[in-house]
């Protein structure tokens, strides 16, 4: 799962990046409101963490212009200030939940936990299973019948990503965008090479699921008829 870190104090920010990859989140951060925006209109988000005051755009012209562009991403608001007329602002422009800084860190990754499930596509990320596979987010290991094989991150980003789009095609530009983030360097000779380590790995364990490539477009998962 990806998360937005928006946040103009460094030093929180880092740290909240920090804390969200020490649980298994994939984290980007922008320090002010316009790169936030930008980065969040690219919808590749599952929740984003958005700071109320910032610079060049505030937090609520962010979320309000995110609301009118149609982008759902659950939104959780951070702020310091804790009167109410601006949590029934941030509430009022879009956001889902609104919490006052200082925050203690279990407090928010359980806020993550619960924006997150409100997307029926998050629930129960346990196993995700697709034809004969079954892939495990606590372990990182997929598993086909008897034989199992532990995937590097970004394969299980990559594998996870595509299982859970099942038979829609994921184009290389979305791949690059949610396995390697919004400025990442990364080009499509990269996606290349993990999509070729996930082949390997599904013939190793004699699969009966592959890997589609849609000439020019992307790729998509295929399950062979039992």
């Amino acid at each position: 799962m990806r998360v937005l870190i928006v946040e103009d104090e460094v030093r929180l920010a880092a740290t909240l990046q920090d804390l969200m990859e020490l649980n298994g989140y994939t984290a980007d951060v922008c320090h002010d409101g316009e790169a936030g925006l930008d980065n969040a209109l690219s919808d590749i988000y599952d929740v984003i963490l958005l700071d109320v005051m910032l610079p060049k755009l505030d937090g609520f012209s962010v979320l309000r212009q995110l609301r009118s562009a149609a982008n759902a991403t659950p939104v959780l608001m951070l702020t310091a200030r804790s009167e109410v007329t601006d949590k029934v602002t941030g509430l009022d422009c879009g956001a889902d939940y609104y919490l006052t800084k200082p925050f203690e860190p279990q407090e928010l990754l359980a806020c993550v936990r619960a924006l997150s499930r409100r997307q029926p596509e998050l629930r129960n990320t346990d196993v995700l299973e697709y034809g004969d596979l079954k892939l495990e987010k606590n372990t990182f290991a997929l598993s086909c019948a008897q034989r199992s094989v532990r995937l590097s991150r970004k394969e299980f980003d990559m594998l996870e990503l595509l299982m859970r789009n099942r038979d829609i095609v994921i184009t290389k530009e979305n791949l690059l965008l949610k396995i390697w983030g919004y400025e990442s360097d990364a080009e499509d000779n990269n996606v290349e090479v993990y999509i070729s380590f996930l082949r390997k790995k599904l013939e190793h364990l004699h699969s009966g699921v592959k890997i589609k490539t849609i000439r020019m477009v992307g790729y998509c998962l295929e399950a062979s008829a039992i």
